[in-house]
């Protein structure tokens, strides 16, 4: 009777097991591999709603030149390119490193030492920017992994610097309660013409339009080494679609990211890799508890599947589904790059407040240095942005889109993505509009500082209150004076004191 009490609690543990083995079995299947069923997760969770704005940055061996772009790894190798993008990375080359036979771009790798990198202070960095969620540029198209992988020999934890930068710094920014990207550019990084020699470096100006690297016999873009070949994209392409998501569905595996990404020609892999791939995410993060959210570029996946992100640019009107853009902290490359110069606070501000009032969310880039150090430049900027959050944080986090996003005078700039440009010139006179979460209250955003002690009316206002209860300055939290006729909210403005330079927030409270 003794064995039989004590069997009975094994067993029962036994089939509690099978059970949760079961259930655990039934989690990883939840979506199948294809568009049907991975139609059916929820792409819009409120957390990323709340969110509003992100960071993240590109940083590789690239960063070492620090000349012309992030793209330096392709145009060193174009000899015959005499104008446009990138047509002067060659002459730089071959005046400060010899030519491309002789050095080329894995040279680079064992000077990037990112000796000063600091995980801590860079998702301190990050939080006081106000940024919710954060993390690398995984891997560019250059073929360098930014983590310590066993699939990719060339990666940072093996080369360079030795270290896993992106397990570093997102077990900094989960310390900080903060969410977790990584972004992957690395569909562009096969070698495609290799049977092509029309398209092979040295036959054109814009040969190879779908591969990094240019393929040449005389280069190292045609390795066979062991090592190399995976850098330069020198396989069967066969093999470099299993390498490509091996390398995705490992960082997901590794460092449970909340956020993967992809640049443009996702459109390149074949639709059951993509398929694979956002499976993968989707099974992988919900198992854990996680809210997965995958974004893509142009049309390189479904828009029932995944969100769109539009690079350097937003939308013209409020979107039907959340969306996310890309922006430079920059005015020139996404890396860093000697002479860079930094965009206004108050511009980046200002353009922000656009995308969050057309139900969008901003992703910052910034640009460190090849050892690790952020620019005291770049920080300062960061720093303008986290102070002009929190002082208005309630009209920032949880906001919803109101009726209409607003209205104003701004001129007009087109975006080289679609849309608008992510540099357009806000003034005082630019309104936009968002709502409390609860929607109570509505917040009215003056793009600049309104003149002191004078009258500014608005439309749009009333959607479905029409009982103004008190008009108030967010941040501040002066009263404002106020009356409703015609359908319009009138107030006079306060002293300049109380209101803000870079952008002054009306919250109006709806009885």
């Amino acid at each position: 009777m003794k064995r039989i009490l004590f069997l009975l609690p094994v067993i029962a543990i036994l089939f509690a097991s099978v059970s949760s083995a079961e259930k655990a079995s039934e989690e990883k299947v939840k979506y199948e591999a294809n568009w049907e069923s991975l139609a059916k997760h929820n792409i819009e969770p409120e957390w990323f709603k709340d969110a509003k704005f992100g960071i993240y940055f590109h940083w590789g061996p690239y960063s070492v030149p620090a000349f012309s772009s992030e793209w330096y790894p392709r145009w060193m190798y174009f000899k015959d390119r005499e104008d446009g993008w990138g047509h002067e990375v060659y002459p730089h080359h071959k005046k400060t490193y010899g030519e491309p036979e002789d050095f080329n771009y894995h040279d680079f790798i064992p000077m990037f030492q990112a000796e000063h990198f600091d995980a801590a202070d860079w998702a301190d960095l990050f939080q006081k920017s106000g940024a919710q969620f954060a993390g690398p540029v995984a891997q560019h198209h250059d073929g360098f992994a930014m983590w310590d992988s066993e699939l990719n020999p060339m990666n940072s934890m093996d080369k360079g610097p030795k270290k896993d930068i992106t397990g570093d710094l997102f077990k900094e920014l989960k310390k900080r309660k903060m969410k977790t990207i990584a972004t992957f550019h690395h569909a562009r990084n096969l070698q495609r013409y290799k049977d092509d020699p029309s398209n092979w470096a040295g036959q054109g100006r814009n040969v190879a339009p779908n591969s990094h690297y240019p393929y040449h016999p005389d280069y190292a873009t045609s390795t066979t080494d062991p090592e190399l070949k995976y850098l330069y994209g020198n396989i069967p392409e066969a093999e470099f679609n299993e390498y490509w998501l091996g390398q995705v569905n490992e960082v997901v595996d590794k460092y449970a990211p909340d956020l993967i990404w992809f640049d443009s020609w996702l459109d390149q892999m074949p639709e059951e890799y993509r398929q694979k791939m956002v499976a993968h995410h989707y099974n992988t993060g919900v198992k854990r508890g996680q809210e997965p959210i995958v974004f893509f570029k142009q049309k390189d996946l479904p828009d029932d599947v995944a969100l769109v992100d539009i690079e350097q640019g937003g939308k013209t009107d409020i979107s039907e589904k959340y969306w996310l853009t890309d922006i430079t902290i920059s005015f020139g490359s996404w890396c860093y790059t000697q002479g860079q110069t930094y965009k206004d606070p108050s511009l980046v501000i200002r353009n922000m407040i656009d995308v969050w009032s057309k139900k969008g969310v901003v992703l910052l880039n910034v640009s460190p240095r090849a050892d690790g150090i952020i620019p005291d430049e770049q920080r300062a900027v960061l720093y303008a942005i986290g102070e002009w959050i929190n002082k208005h944080e309630e009209a920032v986090y949880n906001t919803r889109a109101h009726s209409v996003f607003g209205y104003g005078i701004a001129e007009f700039e087109k975006g080289h993505f679609g849309g608008q440009s992510a540099t357009m010139k806000y003034t005082k006179d630019d309104i936009r509009f968002t709502t409390s979460k609860d929607e109570k209250a509505l917040y009215i955003y003056s793009l600049g500082l309104p003149k002191e002690n004078s009258q500014m009316e608005f439309t749009n206002v009333f959607d479905t209150h029409k009982d103004v209860k008190s008009v108030k300055v967010v941040g501040s939290g002066a009263d404002v004076k106020w009356e409703v006729a015609d359908e319009k909210l009138k107030i006079t403005t306060p002293v300049a004191e109380k209101m803000n330079e870079i952008a002054t927030v009306f919250k109006v409270d709806f009885n």
